[in-house]
């Protein structure tokens, strides 16, 4: 499974980089692959990891701000594999060139 989220504190001020951080340090030690984005970031892994750490990382942000907005796009394929670097170079494969990833 994929899942691309982002989790944005409310009442805490413009600026998240802080609140952000601390995020990527929960999926980090999270032992799951991702990779970080401008606007969301994308983990792979098994449904019940993936889910188990998007809401520990909702639970934690409710702690540090009065109101959280998460979102959450997730594709979920069977038996597909290695999906977050996979997908980047199919499409790479279609246009006949690398992209900026």
């Amino acid at each position: 499974m994929l899942a691309s989220f982002s989790i944005v504190p409310i009442g805490v001020g413009e600026e998240l980089k802080g609140y952000v951080a601390e995020i990527l340090s929960i999926i980090d030690e999270s032992g799951l692959d991702y990779r970080l984005g401008a606007m969301q970031t994308t983990v792979e892994g098994e449904t019940d990891k993936v889910m188990a750490l998007v809401m520990k990382c909702h639970k934690h942000m409710m702690s540090k701000a009065p109101r959280v907005l998460t979102s959450i796009r997730i594709d979920d394929r069977s038996g597909a594999e290695d999906r977050l670097t996979g997908k980047i170079a199919d499409v790479e494969k279609a246009l006949g060139k690398k992209l900026k990833t």
